[in-house]
């Protein structure tokens, strides 16, 4: 079965991206919810030093193998690692203990236009009418989910210090996606592990510092079990199946299925906080869907 998902083909890509895409929305939730319990440099350190790991204990044989490789690209192998893992998620983290999760949803969904840019600058990747179409039209499905039917909603939203920061975590996760194209010919397991080794390199100091100047962190069985989430399924899986899918369909058609990530956070919120579904549900999962759909082809 996993042979299968790793076949390149746009069916696999499409079912890789919107199974990470609710697994990060599980971590926005998470991260949302541990605003105040665990610092957010704190907890990017133990997230990525855990999954770093666990990628060393399922990949060592693949790193090994790949050292040589490894060793001659270091450089793109380490911004990539900095970039879209160790500064992306410490940015989210601390931005959620500013930003409301209504702001923090609509900032998320500039990630597939600002993606299309980088690809298009750095790569050279073309942007279609047909793929600006699908990204405005998806984007209008999150608009309508925030506003819950009333687009007059939309004008309570205020920018604070956590939307600017989360604005520039998104334009750091999108020259991330565009880079991928040149990431070097080593096997998944091995580029995912050393990501997450230079992510926790990059975040245990900080997460020192953070503490030694008062941080507080509740250590609960609720807040391990969180980091143990963040680590596992958002982190090596949800890394894992991403990077496949842009390799298979891309960055920019890849990008456009950010747009699920806050249909799929107000899902969850049905489900584990007790929320009533509307029409509005309804209506924003249907223009989300066919924006993907047309931004994919």
């Amino acid at each position: 079965m996993l042979s299968r998902l790793a076949e390149p083909k746009a069916a696999n890509a499409y079912l890789l991206l919107t199974l990470t895409m609710l697994f990060w929305a599980g971590n926005f939730t998470i991260g949302r919810w541990a605003a105040g319990q665990v610092p957010p440099f704190t907890l990017t350190a133990l997230r990525w030093t855990g999954a770093a790991l666990l990628m060393l204990a399922i990949g060592w044989r693949q790193v090994r193998d790949d050292l040589g490789t490894i060793r001659t690209h270091w450089q793109i192998l380490v911004l990539l690692g900095a970039i879209g893992s160790g500064s992306f998620n410490a940015l989210q983290y601390l931005a959620l203990n500013y930003t409301t999760a209504t702001s923090a949803g609509v900032i998320n969904s500039t990630s597939p236009a600002m993606i299309a840019l980088a690809s298009y600058v750095l790569v050279g990747e073309a942007v279609t009418a047909r793929r600006l179409a699908g990204i405005a039209l998806s984007f209008a499905g999150v608009l309508v989910v925030l506003a819950k039917g009333a687009p007059a909603a939309l004008a309570d939203l205020a920018f604070n210090v956590g939307d600017v920061i989360l604005l520039g975590a998104m334009a750091i996760w999108a020259l991330y996606t565009a880079l991928l194209a040149r990431r070097p010919p080593v096997h998944d397991f091995s580029f995912v592990a050393v990501s997450f080794l230079v992510a926790a390199a990059i975040n245990i100091p900080l997460a020192g510092t953070e503490l030694a100047l008062g941080a507080r962190f509740v250590a609960t069985s609720e807040t391990l079990a969180a980091i143990a989430y963040t680590a596992v399924f958002p982190g090596v899986i949800a890394y894992l199946m991403f990077n496949r899918g842009v390799a298979i369909i891309g960055p920019t058609r890849a990008g456009a299925f950010m747009h699920l990530v806050p249909l799929f956070t107000a899902v969850l919120a049905m489900l584990l906080l007790g929320e009533e579904p509307a029409l509005y549900h309804v209506v924003g999962l249907g223009l989300i869907l066919a924006g993907v759909w047309l931004a994919a082809r």
